[in-house]
């Protein structure tokens, strides 16, 4: 019985370990998904600061995707982590030790891949020709709605330019 009991404790302990990275990795995950392309996203080093505002009209748009340029790498080590601590609960002497190692591997592909997906925006890409007659392309999140003849506002200086509606 003492030997059913130390199982038992021991799964207890690797579920555990398991749900504390897991639960470490998503805080990880979310702290890293502030980052926006958004037209209407200032961040506090933005605010209040004087901005440049050129007035131009929509001449095209098309869709882009915003991918964020860093991997923090910690979904690939999350879910290797994940996946070492689930293949190590499947058989016994060798067998677990192919498990884990394999449950390992799967894990940190799949981490790697939920993680290179967390970080894509859906963008458009807004050619605008000023008043001026120069024209500026600027890519955005595709979160406030334009249209192609739309008048609008560049609004730029000391960070991102970003096009909004007159």
């Amino acid at each position: 019985m003492g030997s059913i009991y130390s199982m038992s404790s021991s799964g207890r302990a690797r579920r555990l370990v398991a749900l504390t990275v897991l639960a470490g990795s998503l805080s990880i995950m979310a702290g890293c998904a502030n980052n926006s392309a958004s037209g209407s996203v200032y961040n506090y080093d933005q605010a209040q600061r004087e901005q440049i505002v050129r007035a131009g009209t929509i001449v095209s748009m098309r869709p882009v995707t915003i991918q964020t340029d860093k991997s923090s790498g910690f979904g690939g080590l999350a879910g290797g982590a994940v996946g070492g601590v689930a293949g190590s609960t499947i058989g016994g002497g060798k067998g677990q030790i192919l498990t884990t190692i394999g449950g390992a591997i799967l894990g940190a592909v799949a981490g790697n891949a939920v993680e290179n997906q967390v970080g894509k925006t859906r963008g458009v890409e807004i050619t605008v020709r000023l008043d001026n007659g120069e024209t500026r392309v600027v890519a955005q999140a595709d979160d406030i709605p334009l249209s192609n003849g739309q008048r609008v506002r560049l609004v730029s200086g000391n960070g991102p330019t970003r096009v909004v509606p007159m």
